[in-house]
């Protein structure tokens, strides 16, 4: 959110940090959307809340945090890339001093720089969303545990684990924010600073509310039940009060997903990954996110896989609960409290709680932030003592009227004279001689001219600074006709000019110059803009002209080019506009873009070729492909009668309408075998290959005499066979 009224936006930290706008604000620090002057981006920067840089154990914290998290280098985790403490003490910030380990040890306004990441949080995902389904669940707490899981590596604990500190960027990516309470983990590192207990206490793990106390397995507490909202869309305890909420957390089990309202059906393997990650001992969660992040890879496998139950997975999960069960009913101390009364512990820091927890729906705390200790707005027993007012008299001015006394005034020719100075007043004589009348005469004629004079030297003023001026009246939104009259009235010429306009209606006043207000000499001229309306341009013919030509067209006319295609045509040779989007003479916007549709001539029909085969199917087929066929016929001895000899042309590509020529077979041409019988064989030879005929001779097996005359042939005489055929003739 952005606050116009915060007092560091537009401000400029450090000489390079600009402070934009507020984007949120926690319990140490304010963050802003800044831009980094030196580099040219977009960061985000914390800021420490006004009075925590002045404390050295919350300044050491925050400046810890950028170390802390500067250290992480991690695609799942924001990103640290700078951090200092503003010194300008023109912005009301006091300087800072430095310990010998670096550390900010108050005074001036410490903040870090953070990589800025647009897009939303996890809550805004639950706000809207909830509940998710399990994979889309667990798919989205994955990349939260690969962060908090190089963290626990690095020996960082985040201690704040929740959906407001989870982003999501506008590609999708999933990068855990806010290590504003990481430090370096010692055996046992305790979170709780001059008595403040830190942590929101929906996700507070229960060893930080009885030990104050936090490792790597709070971390995965407060994952598990974030894991455990998004399943359900709503927190696991709730209460009045954060103390209540708190106790809950001490006192009770996060209940399974599956006897709540989910998106979809929970396998027993989801409930017990939740039980293990919020087990209320810390002993019975995952060592660290690094495992808890290899058991959501396994429980994601078995979802994905469409198990509804996983008897073996179920079982791993659930072997460091029922263990621990089983020692807490042999006797052995089975809690985290390790023998402190949870509710005693519970009741001890209630009041750090209600300083230092503030959950929406829970109560709100009246202060933002934890102040340092001592810090107070007023003293003990101060109290504002009202303003007294100073008392002032009027000045003692007495007045001279002739011989009054200087104690005495009238209410004519009333004159002020300094009480020092009324002692050498005299009165003036009744009886004056002549020549004083006249100076006295003088005088006052001396003032009159002066009072004229002066007069006229104001009224003079006036007129050049102001009289001669008169106030432009507004007529926008007027007629020409009664602009005319309305600046009549007030004594000005009006000059008209025409502008076009989408929203004013013809003939009506836009603006003027002067505007409306503002001066202007009296019987000067005003320069009105009247309306002609929504500005329109027709559209050209463009059809039949190149591509080249056709833009050009359009853009003298104020028109754009849309969108250009090409299109097969007939008739419109190739190159050339075959269509626009818009008519010739449509009265169009300024700027409208015209879509062209560019001719790519006739269009290419594949030609099949169809020799020797049916000659009548072939001409259909050619004629439905869009071309002419022209068929002729002649014989052949070679091609069947009504089958196709020949084709022109017979392949390649040609256009709609083409001609196409067939030759269709006729045949052979059919002979009649002469009567050659008794005939010699040299002279029934010719008279055979006169008529086409080809001739083979054979003897007579059964009465050869050698006389060279034929007996018979084959075909016989009178037969009708193909023109070429051969004839056999027997000869005896």
């Amino acid at each position: 959110m952005t606050s116009t009224s915060d007092p560091l936006v537009g401000h400029v930290l450090d000489g390079r940090y600009r402070i934009v706008d507020r984007v949120a604000r926690g319990g140490m620090a304010t963050v802003y959307r800044a831009t980094d002057t030196r580099l040219d981006r977009m960061v985000a920067v914390k800021v420490m809340h006004p009075g925590l840089g002045d404390d050295a154990d919350f300044a050491r914290k925050f400046d810890r945090e950028a170390r802390s998290a500067a250290r992480l280098s991690h695609p799942n985790v924001v990103s640290v890339f700078d951090q200092g403490s503003d010194l300008d003490t023109g912005s009301g910030f006091d300087h800072a001093g430095f310990d010998q380990a670096g550390f900010q040890t108050g005074g001036g306004r410490p903040y870090i720089v953070m990589e800025l990441v647009g897009g939303r949080t996890l809550r805004s995902v639950i706000s809207h969303e909830a509940p998710l389904a399990p994979i889309r669940a667990l798919s989205m707490i994955e990349p939260v545990l690969a962060a908090l899981a190089a963290a626990h590596e690095a020996g960082l604990v985040h201690r704040d684990v929740k959906p407001e500190n989870v982003l999501i960027s506008d590609r999708g990516q999933i990068k855990v924010g806010d290590f504003g309470l990481a430090r370096a983990v010692t055996a046992q590192t305790s979170t709780a600073t001059a008595g403040l207990l830190i942590g929101t206490v929906s996700y507070l793990p229960p060893e930080l509310v009885t030990t104050g106390r936090a490792d790597a397995r709070s971390d995965v507490y407060s994952a598990g039940v974030v894991l455990f909202e998004m399943l359900t869309g709503r927190k696991p305890h709730t209460g009045e009060t954060p103390i209540q909420v708190a106790y809950a957390h001490v006192h009770k089990d996060v209940p399974p997903p599956s006897g709540l309202p989910t998106a979809g059906p929970i396998p027993d393997y989801v409930d017990a990954l939740v039980a293990r990650a919020t087990a209320r001992n810390p002993d019975a969660r995952p060592h660290d996110a690094k495992v808890m992040l290899a058991q959501v890879r396994r429980v994601k496998s078995a979802l994905a896989a469409g198990l509804r139950t996983d008897p073996e997975l179920s079982q791993d999960l659930t072997v460091p609960l029922l263990a621990l069960r089983e020692d807490a009913e042999r006797g052995r101390p089975a809690g985290a409290n390790n023998g402190t009364d949870p509710y005693a512990a519970t009741t001890a820091i209630a009041p750090q709680i209600a300083a230092a927890i503030s959950e929406e729906g829970l109560g709100a705390l009246n202060e933002p932030y934890a102040r340092p200790a001592g810090f107070q707005e007023y003293a003990p027993g101060f109290q504002r003592s009202p303003v007294q007012e100073q008392e002032y008299t009027p000045t003692d001015i007495r007045f001279l009227s002739g011989p009054s006394t200087p104690t005495q005034h009238t209410e004519t020719n009333l004159m002020p004279v300094p009480l020092a100075d009324q002692a050498a007043v005299k009165p003036v004589p009744p009886h004056r001689p002549v020549h004083r009348s006249r100076h006295r005469v003088r005088g006052w004629i001396a003032l009159l001219l002066v009072i004229l004079l002066t007069a006229a030297a104001v009224a003079a003023g006036w007129y050049y600074a102001k009289g001669r001026f008169t106030s432009a009246p507004a007529l926008t939104s007027m007629s020409k006709q009664r602009a005319e009259q309305v600046a009549s009235k007030s004594g000005l010429d009006v000059n008209f000019s025409q502008s076009y306009s989408e929203t004013v209606p013809k003939g009506t006043v836009i603006n003027t110059s002067p505007r409306p207000g503002a001066k202007i000499l009296r019987g000067g001229e005003m320069t009105v803009v009247l309306s002609r309306g929504p500005e329109r341009h027709p559209m050209p013919k463009v059809t039949g002209l190149s591509k080249d030509a056709a833009e050009s067209l359009l853009q003298k006319g104020k028109l754009a080019v849309g969108s250009v295609s090409d299109k097969f045509s007939e008739s419109v040779d190739k190159g050339l506009v075959l269509s626009s989007s818009a008519e010739p003479g449509d009265r169009l916007k300024a700027g409208t873009k015209i879509n062209l549709v560019i001719s790519a001539g006739r269009k290419p029909i594949k030609i099949t070729n169809y020799t020797g085969q049916n000659a009548e199917q072939s001409a259909t087929a050619l004629k439905d492909a869009g071309f002419k066929v022209k068929i002729t016929s002649e014989h052949s001895a070679t091609v069947p009668a009504g089958a196709v000899i020949s084709q022109s042309p017979a392949d390649g590509t040609g256009h709609l309408k083409d001609r196409i020529k067939l030759v269709s077979s006729l045949g052979p041409v059919m002979v009649t075998v002469p009567q050659v019988r008794s005939m010699g064989v040299e002279a029934a030879k010719k008279t055979l290959q006169d008529k086409g005929f080809k001739v083979r001779t054979t003897t007579s097996t059964i009465l050869n005499l050698g006389l060279g005359y034929v007996a018979s042939s084959d075909p016989g005489a009178g037969k009708s066979v193909p023109k070429g055929s051969t004839i056999t003739l027997t000869l005896v």
